[in-house]
């Protein structure tokens, strides 16, 4: 016999015993996982299985003592080879091979939110809401003021000090009015405009650059805070200047409560009454740059190549149930939702202030509460046996 068949006749002498060891290996790699997992779940019994393959050769692996626990044991297989997939953010789905077949799982996971508590205003933290009216207003400060008699119709806490919001520009647009400057001048929106105390948005984008008669329009109809922060910027001397000017006029218009420390109204800062805002409005009414373009709906202006359309933030200027001679709205979180208005209701010229009201659409309620009131109980110029029936003295 040649030495090659003999090496052939050799290697295969231990084939069999090589094939039986491999199977062997191979049944000890699958079944020792579920056994140790088994084991370490609860305590079990031992016993030895031999698992038989080709040849003679034992694997003795540990079992359950119960079926219950070996049920847990394959189930965890199964698991591992399970495979997780996210739908989004709060879908997963779980895909499981059980018995040959593909079984998908859709589960949605329910979201908890946690948001913030409301900042309360100044009006709410003073106590100011608990105040009752005959008309269940939502605005915890409000006057209602005959602009031609003086008479007050209607009074709750107008003594109150508190933060005017965006009323502020009321103040903003007469000056700019009144100082004659001209309107057609260019003004340019810097990064000295952008807003860093409550971080608001503007459409118009630092490089913008509009007239001067543009920006006053934007900033008495759509209350833009850029806007009016450029008029002040902008005005002889400087934002400083524009600053003391605008106390200077409220002292020489008897407005004894009221405080200004920048054009805007974004600072909590800027405060006033009810009552010295009445005679801002009466103030305002008597420019008729200011009546027209803060009662104006809607407005254009080109920036670039694009068009931008603003329209007033007093949807009560579109209604025709309104006549509307001069109105301002405004909100911060620390002066709640503010209007203040000129309106002929009744046949009467009226100042209504509505300060740091409830909600976003309380102040208009507010008004119609305080119109149909007014045509129902002082049409005749008569008023009703439950509003203050007092004299209040509007400047000019």
């Amino acid at each position: 016999m040649s030495e090659a068949r003999l090496r052939r006749v050799s290697s295969q002498r231990f084939l069999p015993a090589l094939k039986m060891l491999a199977v062997a290996l191979c049944a000890a790699a699958f079944l020792l996982p579920g056994a140790q997992a088994a084991k370490k779940e609860k305590p079990v019994a031992k016993a030895a299985v031999a698992k038989k393959a080709k040849g003679p050769v034992p694997v003795e692996v540990k079992r359950s003592a119960s079926s219950k626990t070996a049920r847990a044991g394959r189930a965890e297989n199964n698991e591992k080879a399970d495979k997780v997939v996210r739908g989004g953010r709060n879908v997963v789905a779980t895909i499981r091979k059980r018995n040959g077949k593909t079984v998908v799982a859709v589960q949605r996971r329910s979201v908890v939110r946690v948001t913030e508590a409301p900042r309360q205003s100044f009006g709410q933290m003073a106590g100011l809401h608990g105040t009752e009216d005959v008309l269940d207003l939502k605005s915890s400060v409000a006057l209602v003021v005959d602009q031609d008699t003086h008479e007050v119709l209607f009074s709750k806490n107008d003594h109150a000090v508190l933060p005017i919001a965006s009323l502020t520009k009321l103040m903003t647009g007469l000056l700019i009015s009144e100082a004659h400057l001209p309107n057609d001048e260019l003004i340019t929106i810097t990064q000295d405009d952008v807003d860093t105390e409550k971080r608001s948005s503007s459409r118009l984008t630092v490089g913008t650059t509009l007239s001067r008669g543009e920006l006053l329009h934007l900033a008495l109809m759509s209350s833009e805070n850029r806007a009016a922060h450029a008029l002040g910027r902008t005005y002889p001397g400087g934002l400083t200047t524009f600053v003391s000017i605008m106390n200077a006029k409220a002292k020489m218009l008897g407005m004894k409560d009221t405080s200004y420390v920048e054009p805007t109204g974004l600072s909590s800062r800027n405060q006033s009454s009810a009552q010295d805002l009445a005679l801002l409005v009466n103030a305002a009414y008597s420019d008729a740059t200011v009546r027209s373009l803060s009662t104006s709906p809607e407005y254009q202006v080109e920036v670039g190549n694009r068009v931008l359309q603003f329209n007033t933030t007093n949807r009560l200027v579109k209604s025709p149930d309104w006549e509307i001679g001069v109105q301002k709205t405004g909100y911060i979180s620390e002066a709640g939702q503010c209007l203040v208005m000129q309106a002929r209701v009744a046949g009467r010229k009226l100042i209504m202030v509505f300060l740091d009201s409830a909600g976003k659409f309380s102040r208009i309620a507010d008004a119609e509460r305080v119109r149909r009131w007014v045509e129902a109980t002082h049409a005749n110029g008569t008023p009703a046996a439950s509003s203050r029936n007092t004299s209040y003295q509007v400047a000019g």
